[in-house]
This record gives C-alpha cells, structure tokens and sequence, in this order.
C-alpha cells in the first residue's frame, strides 16, 4: 500500500498565514500532526478549510499542542459547552438567541474588534489558539492577523535595542475600558482571578528563535515608564505593526478551523451586523508553560523589571 500524501501547505500572504490541503482534523494521525506542526511554526497561522468537527475533536487536535486552557466566564451566566476547555466565541446565547445590544457578553464581545494577542493580561499567557466557524454572517466578520515577526524585523537597530529589555504591564480592564466595558462592571472573583501581569516586549520563539513584538489592547503601559507616555508607544507600534503588508485577513466559510500562533501574531475581529446575524464559532486555547518575563530571565536577558 502507498504512503499516504502529504498535506499541502498553500501561503498565504508573503509572512503570515498558509491553507493547509488534505488534513482531516476529527482523523489527523501523529504522522501529519508533525508536518502541521512544522507548517505552523513557519507561518504563524494556518487556515484548515471543509472540516467537520465535534467538539471532542477539536479538543483531541488542540491537546496535541499541550495542555489546555480553561475558560473564564466574563459575562455569560450559562455556557453552551459541557466542556471548560471550550470558549464559545459567539453572538447568540444558550437559549440560541442573539445576544441583545445590551447584553454583558456582547459588550465583552466588542473587545475582541481591537488588535489583541489572547491572554496576555494572564501570568501564564496563552500559547496557541484555534477557532472552529459552525456559522457566519453572510459579509463583515472577518479576523485579522498581524505578523508581530515581520514588524519586529522591520524596526531600525536603535529601537530594537531600545525594546530588548522593556517590559509591559497587560491588563483585560485596559482593553475593555476602551470599547466602555468598565473595571466596575467585573465581579470580585473576575477581577481576583485576573489581577494585572507583566509581559516582555520582545519575545523569542521557542521553536524558531525568531524575535517578535509581543504587544496587545492589553498592554496598559511600559513598567517603569511614565503610564500616559508609555501607552503612546504602544499605540504607534501596534499602528506600525497593522500595516497591510504585516497582515493577512481571512475570510470566514462554516466548517473553517483557524489557529494561530499567540506569542507571534496579534488578530482582530471585524464588525459585522450582530443584531441580524448569527457568528458561531468556538475556541480552544493552549497555554504557555511560563511567564514571558520568567522565561527572558532564565535565558540570561537583562529587563527592566521596575
């Protein structure tokens, strides 16, 4: 009997992003697992189109990445997903409904429209993310992905020296403050479960070497800086690093499976008209085996920690 093909590995956009053709998600053996994750650690993100997927597979294919994360249940007071290592990305509720325009969750919701990395503001942050479409609006509705590699290497000497050893406080009150979603709005236990963490600005990537920017609508402000100063520079590079040609814009279709790659990459969701039409979507998330600051100091780098 003949091996089996190989999967095909289509780019995308000059850095970021490639299709990956002749993977069945629900089936993948070790075999193709490992040519995926080689592909993934390449291109950032990497798009699976045509899937069909239980919950229990995206679940067996996110665990070969590493352990999962749990979700954190902001605003929704009932989850539609028996598992916690499920976040359901979606406008409608439990009952199926659209979420109304006053809804808690849909104000949580609007937060993801601005350029994020998942789970910064955590002190263990996210690692890799993956995001199953059950259903879509018909236009709108896109994400966003920006190659933080690609901006990095675009910067001059000077300022990447100047970035080596900075590093940001992240905050998930500092990105929902920015779409009104205010820090009295979260309970005790939300704001004892996720007090604010430090994160390096430049992060190198396990796998690659490669150095990237690890920026954020979490990132409140450069430690040791002054705030209003500091969160200045942040907006001129997230803005620098936006630019069309560090970003790759995906078109969504049911049965899409999108992952990507947390330590490297920011991505947005764009507006679509939520009070017509459904997005279904879920996400699974692994975490991080450390915190980034943890892990520049292991590795003998110099940060301004204060």
């Amino acid at each position: 009997m003949s091996a089996a093909r190989p999967p095909e590995i289509e780019p995308l956009h000059p850095t970021i992003g490639a299709r990956v053709h002749g993977v069945n998600l629900a089936t993948i053996e070790p075999a193709e697992f490992e040519l995926v994750a080689k592909a993934f650690w390449i291109h950032g993100v990497l798009v699976f189109k045509g899937q069909d997927l239980q919950p229990e597979d995206q679940l067996r294919f996110s665990r070969m990445f590493g352990p999962l994360q749990k979700r954190t249940s902001y605003a929704r007071e009932k989850e539609r997903f028996a598992s916690d290592e499920i976040a359901d990305i979606s406008n409608i509720g439990p009952d199926g409904q659209l979420l109304k325009p006053d809804d808690r969750q849909r104000a949580m919701n609007l937060g993801d429209r601005l350029w994020h990395t998942d789970g910064t503001f955590q002190q263990i942050p996210s690692m890799l993310s993956l995001l199953y479409a059950t259903e879509v609006a018909p236009e709108g509705g896109n994400t966003e992905f920006a190659d933080m590699r690609a901006a990095y290497g675009a910067l001059d000497e000077q300022r990447k020296r100047d970035f080596e050893e900075l590093v940001i406080t992240h905050s998930i009150y500092r990105s929902r403050e920015q779409v009104g979603f205010t820090e009295s709005q979260f309970n005790d236990h939300i704001a004892a479960l996720r007090p604010p963490a430090n994160q390096v600005m430049v992060r190198v990537h396990e796998q690659t070497g490669r150095r990237s920017l690890y920026l954020a609508s979490h990132a409140s402000h450069i430690v040791g800086q002054d705030v209003e100063r500091s969160r200045a520079l942040i907006q001129e590079l997230i803005a620098f690093a936006t630019q069309p040609r560090f970003v790759y814009a995906h078109r969504w279709d049911a049965g899409d499976l999108v992952m990507w790659d947390n330590r490297c990459t920011m991505h947005r969701a764009r507006p679509f008209d939520d009070q017509r039409h459904r997005r279904v979507m879920q996400r699974t998330t692994s975490i991080d085996s450390a915190n980034s600051v943890d892990k520049a100091l292991r590795a003998g780098r110099k940060l301004r920690t204060a």
